[in-house]
């Protein structure tokens, strides 16, 4: 691959750029089952993780390789996954379970058209509200959805960081098109990556002073190493500090809290977005994933014809951005949501929005793209 000014320029697949991408950010675990479209991550893993000193392994079905990578990741080894819908199911308990556990852990999951077995090879972006409220309990999550393969490198390496920084699995939404869609990019030298690449907290006390859940260290604790010499009890049901279940309501109710809270919504480091003619707009776009890449080209070419049209490219889905969502609906009059499924993510942009603003959907569901000019249609059929 030749290089561009210390960067190297690659031809891949969205998949592929994952993969890559995961490598560099220091993955050294990957756990799977081979299910379309997501197979291309686990080849590539299969490659390279040995190069790396590292370790793929294909696990006997979804269920067990989430869970694979929570034992991984416990021993402070850097572990991710890759699957789609069906899978994505199978793994809720066991991404509820490392929500409480707050084991760091990277889940991707490339969607496809459903319910069920649905469509296989075809796009959606159905799992939006899985994605937040697939396990049970109360708990926040993470999930970020690029929209091409340049941003599938830059944020598989931002939800590793994520996933460090905050102990918490992270959910990175691509979809069939963006997975098989190959595109030029371009990849930083390895050390610049390792220098924007975060390692999780470590304890700095003894091992008998150590308490895995202590809160005293702020909302995010430090982080043992299983087989370091910390002692620690890790369980599935609600704990107290040193890890061991409790019944006690002032501790669950702390426990409960902090979790919620470590997680802030429209925190600097959790809002990415891009956004394009949004200074003069009166009508806003909004879009993720494959389709925020349709919307930017009917946006542009609403542009070209005069329309103030505007474009706001969600690339963090949760927690929900709503002070980013406010700040430019309260700018339009109308406002327009892009999405691959029967109307989700429209739902977060009703909840942020203005009273005065009218909010509607532009949904495509039957595993196709979107075209630039189904989206002008419904914003120009539509005109006050």
């Amino acid at each position: 691959m030749p290089s561009n000014n210390n960067k190297t320029v690659a031809f891949l697949q969205g998949n592929e750029a994952c993969a890559v991408a995961a490598v560099h950010a220091g993955v050294r675990f990957f756990a799977g089952y081979p299910i379309t479209p997501s197979s291309e991550i686990a080849a590539v893993m299969a490659l390279k993780l040995p190069q790396y000193g590292g370790i793929f392994i294909q696990m006997e079905d979804e269920i067990a390789s989430m869970a694979a990578i929570i034992g991984a990741s416990m021993t402070g080894t850097k572990a991710m996954t890759a699957t789609s819908g069906p899978g994505f199911s199978l793994k809720q308990e066991n991404i509820g379970y490392a929500a409480l556990c707050e084991v760091p852990c990277l889940v991707v999951n490339v969607q496809r058209g459903g319910p069920s077995t649905g469509l296989p090879t075809e796009l959606s972006q159905g799992d939006v509200m899985q994605a937040r409220w697939g396990t049970h309990g109360d708990h926040p999550i993470i999930a970020l959805a690029p929209s091409t393969v340049q941003e599938v490198f830059e944020y598989t390496v931002q939800s590793l960081n994520l996933a460090e920084k905050y102990r918490t699995p992270v959910v990175l939404l691509l979809d069939e098109v963006l997975a098989h869609t190959r595109e030029r990019i371009l990849i930083p030298p390895k050390e610049k990556t390792a220098a924007r690449v975060a390692e999780r907290k470590r304890p700095t006390v003894p091992p008998s002073e150590f308490k895995p859940y202590d809160d005293s260290f702020g909302d995010v604790p430090p982080m043992a190493d299983f087989g370091s010499g910390y002692r620690f009890h890790t369980t599935g049901l609600l704990h107290d500090r040193h890890g061991f279940p409790t019944s006690n309501s002032r501790e669950i109710t702390a426990l409960l809290h902090r979790l919620n809270r470590k997680i802030p919504a429209d925190s600097p480091d959790l809002t990415f977005y891009r956004d394009l003619y949004t200074d003069d707009m009166n009508t806003l776009v909004v879009s993720y994933g494959s389709a925020a890449r349709v919307a930017r080209r009917a946006v542009n070419l609403m542009r070209k014809q005069g329309r103030k049209v505007g474009l706001l490219q969600l690339i963090t889905l949760w927690p929900s951005p709503v002070k980013l969502l406010s700040r430019y609906l309260r700018r339009a009059r109308r406002v327009f949501v892009v999405e691959h499924n029967l109307g989700q993510y429209v739902r977060e942009i009703e909840r942020a929005c203005a009273e005065n603003v009218k909010v509607r959907s532009v949904l495509h569901y039957d595993g196709s793209l979107i075209t630039p000019e189904k989206i002008i249609e419904a914003v120009q059929g539509r005109q006050a």
